[in-house]
């Protein structure tokens, strides 16, 4: 096929790629050591180069020939001490345990930099161009989290907000929004712009000992969208996982006969809104947008009704039968929930405070709080990606990949959510990955550009690429095969040519 002669840039990747150290193995595919690749798109050619993340979980793993540093579903033991107070002694180091820098999950843009990411408090610096591994960070450093999300949002400024949970500060645990700034001032060139990260705001948690555990947030032009689920991280069971012999995960529970929260944080003031909002039990990884409508927050997420995704991806489940044995209990529904901020105080107990068009309501309880029930825009899409541009902004398109009841992805999918209308792209034996939208240049629509995949084939004589989708149209503009054995993965990052510095540079 032929690529737009403006697509120029690098399309960045992240996930795990490898599960097999010596003779130790990793016991979920999310634990695997981070694994880079890229596609770089230059005058209508298409170069591919991959690299494992020299973190320093990959160069302790590698010099032991075995898994040495924990990851979520994988507890790894120190050699047995020879003497009892060096054993005593590391199992107390582990109480707190000192987390992983194996960042497979996503990429971040502070400034001109990139960073791979996962969910603990280090992220590293890359080099998109090369796929060079350089500093780590750790957060934890500058603001006070444990743990952080790896879907992080960008202002109009070009700042980055995320959310990360502070477990230890004096047994409050609580959720708390954090800036990145884009640049440092002139006079302090020298400091990094992590030196200048600030709290914006924390929310506490609703159980001192029990946070809720999230993937993503929400963001609007006045709001951020916090949804405090009953998907829960036991911290008593988590400081002692290590002398008990389990992994982290198995300190998640899901709390079904608890209820959902809605938390909506205003921006200028940096107060939680007052109102109660809550919904039923529900697991979520992904917002796909929100926005604001005549006094409505109106948001958007990928939901389920159990926490069945996590335990599909234990490695003894991924065998040759994983198609046909692996079937999820609650498949990913689309939910739109549409949040009246502003309504009638005076409205009756048991009336629908949504005003705006929408079979999602909003119901005024007893005790003054309300309850909130969604509306379906569709089933069977994860891994959602939006024109960027209109994010936190009303919006039609969501570009996705299509699960049925197993969770690895047959197709790609567009969803319109005004209309709900879908158009599809898949073939024979092809898993794709998250689709990436680029904007053409002089995009004058929401989805004038392209969107991108990374496609691998479950038949062993088809080899993976690169598929090119018109975003409109969704008809193949063309593909780049790769001749060599490409890794499904989880996030990643368009970066345009114009924002690539020069090697000189």
């Amino acid at each position: 096929g032929q690529l737009p002669t403006w697509l120029q840039g690098i399309l960045l990747r992240n996930g795990p790629g490898m599960h097999t150290i010596g003779d130790t193995k990793y016991n979920h595919w999310f634990d695997g050591l981070a694994l880079l690749h890229s596609f770089t798109f230059k005058n209508g050619e298409v170069y591919y180069r991959s690299k494992y993340l020299r973190s320093d979980t990959y160069s302790c793993n590698i010099e032991a020939n075995r898994i040495v540093v924990s990851e979520f579903g994988t507890m790894a033991y120190a050699d047995p001490c020879k003497n009892i107070f060096a054993k005593a002694f590391s199992y107390l180091s582990h109480t707190i345990p000192e987390f992983t820098d194996n960042c497979l999950i996503n990429i971040m843009k502070t400034g001109d930099d990139y960073y791979a990411t996962s969910e603990t408090n280090f992220i590293r610096k890359i080099n998109p161009q090369t796929l060079e591994t350089l500093e780590k960070v750790d957060y934890s450093k500058y603001v006070a989290v444990n743990v952080a999300t790896s879907h992080p949002h960008y202002d109009s400024a070009g700042n980055v907000l995320n959310m990360g949970t502070s477990i230890v500060d004096k047994g409050k645990t609580k959720y708390i929004l954090f800036k990145i700034p884009s640049s440092v001032p002139e006079k302090e060139k020298k400091k990094s712009c992590f030196k200048h990260m600030e709290v914006v705001c924390s929310i506490p948690s609703r159980s001192l000992l029990q946070p809720s555990y999230y993937h993503s947030f929400g963001i609007t032009e006045n709001y951020i969208v916090f949804i405090e689920q009953p998907f829960k991280l036991d911290i008593v069971k988590m400081a002692t996982a290590y002398i008990r012999g389990v992994n982290w995960a198995s300190c998640l529970a899901y709390h079904k006969e608890d209820k959902t929260w809605f938390h909506f944080v205003d921006r200028k003031t940096k107060k939680d809104v007052s109102t109660k909002f809550y919904t039923d039990a529900m697991v979520l990884y992904h917002h796909v947008n929100a926005y604001e409508e005549n006094g409505h927050i109106i948001f958007d997420i990928i939901a389920y009704t159990d926490n069945s995704l996590y335990d599909m991806f234990y490695l003894t489940k991924l065998n040759k039968d994983f198609e046909e044995n692996n079937k999820l209990t609650s498949t990913p529904t689309c939910k739109r929930f549409v949040v009246p901020l502003q309504y009638d105080k005076d409205a009756e107990v048991g009336s629908n405070l949504v005003t705006i068009p929408s079979t999602a309501t909003a119901v005024k309880e007893k005790d003054g709080s309300i309850y909130c029930q969604p509306e379906i825009l569709c089933e069977g899409i994860e891994l959602p990606r939006i024109n960027y541009d209109y994010n936190g902004k009303k919006y039609k398109y969501v570009y996705a990949a299509e699960v049925q009841w197993s969770p690895v992805p047959t197709k790609i999918a567009k969803l319109n959510v005004q209309t709900k209308e879908m158009l599809h792209w898949g073939d024979d034996h092809c898993w794709p990955s998250e689709p990436i939208f680029v904007p053409s240049p002089d995009a004058r629509e929401e989805d004038d550009g392209v969107v991108l995949t990374c496609i691998v084939t479950s038949d062993p004589k088809k080899a993976p690429f690169l598929l090119i989708l018109d975003a409109k149209t969704f008809k193949e503009l063309g593909r780049a095969i790769v001749n060599v054995e490409m890794h499904l993965d989880l996030h990643g990052v368009f970066i345009p040519g114009k924002d690539l510095r020069t090697e000189t540079e």
